[in-house]
């Protein structure tokens, strides 16, 4: 599908794909290597949770999720019992899945709630999707109780071109993330239709699993049975966003048709790919997109939850087959086939001793970028 005319590239997105058209591929200056240690060292796992995900906002999920107001969904990626929430007045909000009167966890599971209330199973407490407490069973056996002081503990976020962020310190900047709306905006990604989601349990290091969609010389060879045809080999641009990586990944049939300055033809042939720090992918096919949010849980554990959002909800069986052989496509063949497995595969090789380190060539130079930011925020 096209994307709509009223939708425009920023000038970033432009000037990869002239990058692409001239030729130019986006290499480094020499080969370069990684620790191994990075990947399986329990203390560089346990100050990396402590130093970067326990201090620097991080994507949750996509604004899709929570594609109506008053509805909520629990969320427990993080090892912490999260909900996201969409008030009356729009506004998305995330909070501690806990009722203020006893601690009990407030929904279960991970189906969306469509209600104008949370209601607590136990003693039915009623929070509204603005977190404000509403209503008290028996409320004369709470006497001098002020329920505006009892409103769900909410922790920061923010809601920019179509991602929800949050963070667990009530002094991050979310800054870095605003800069990134305009990137997404140009998509339209804020009114995609989320059309399946799962949670894979993947054995292997976060970074491992990042690194994957940090280069393109894997594509034809790891991806050869199934996405490795639509791509030329090696041609991809790619450049920074502050503290975050764009890339740009050429189609096989880009040569003949590509102009940059036309933003439908564009999509056609070019994927994009934003590696957002620390831990979130977000890959623009040219019909669709995937939010892959990496939740670190052991130092060779991550779980990886993949969104698919498409432009509008399936019109027909026609399209409903469409999509389906998409997710099919990538989440269970791409992705989960091949992606993961290989992350996975390279955790038990590296978690063998074997090797000291790992080495990149000049197609992979966005790992060292990546590494060496994870080396600043540990510092």
């Amino acid at each position: 599908m096209d994307a709509p005319v009223s939708l425009k590239p920023t000038p970033g997105q432009l000037a990869l794909a002239h990058e692409i058209a001239a030729g130019r591929n986006a290499l480094g200056e020499g080969v370069t290597t990684i620790p191994a240690a990075v990947y399986t060292d329990s203390d560089r796992f346990a100050a990396e949770q402590a130093r970067i995900f326990a201090r620097l906002p991080q994507v949750i999920a996509p604004s899709a999720l929570l594609h109506r107001p008053n509805m909520a969904v629990p969320h427990d990626g993080f090892g912490l019992p999260l909900l996201l929430a969409r008030g009356k007045d729009g506004v998305a909000r995330v909070f501690y899945n806990v009722c203020r009167h006893r601690g009990t966890r407030l929904l279960e599971g991970g189906t969306e709630l469509c209600a104008p209330r949370i209601v607590c199973p136990y003693h039915a407490w009623a929070y509204a999707m603005d977190g404000s407490l509403a209503t008290v069973p028996r409320a004369d056996t709470f006497p001098g109780m002020d329920k505006a002081e009892m409103r769900l503990v909410e922790l920061p976020s923010i809601e920019a071109g179509g991602l929800v962020w949050f963070a667990r310190d009530a002094a991050a900047d979310f800054a870095a993330a605003a800069a990134l709306a305009p990137e997404f905006d140009a998509f339209g990604l804020a009114g995609h239709h989320l059309y399946r989601r799962r949670v894979h349990d993947v054995a292997s290091n976060w970074k491992l699993i990042m690194d994957a969609f940090l280069e393109s010389y894997h594509v034809q060879r790891l991806h050869a049975p199934t996405i490795g045809k639509f791509f030329a080999d090696g041609v991809t641009a790619a450049d920074r966003i502050g503290i975050h990586q764009r890339s740009a990944v050429g189609r096989a049939d880009y040569l003949s048709t590509l102009d940059p300055g036309d933003w439908p033809a564009l999509r056609r042939v070019v994927t994009y790919a934003y590696q957002l720090f620390p831990a979130t992918v977000v890959v623009v096919s040219p019909d669709y997109v995937n939010v892959m949010t990496l939740m670190p849980r052991e130092v060779g554990r991550t779980l990886v939850e993949n969104f698919m959002l498409i432009p509008e909800p399936p019109a027909d069986e026609d399209a409903e087959l469409h999509w389906q052989k998409s997710w099919t496509l990538l989440d269970e063949g791409t992705f989960g086939g091949e992606d993961f497995r290989a992350a996975a595969l390279g955790q038990e090789g590296l978690s063998s001793g074997a090797v000291s380190q790992v080495t990149c060539g000049t197609l992979e130079a966005g790992l060292k970028v990546f590494h060496d930011q994870v080396e600043l925020a540990l510092a």
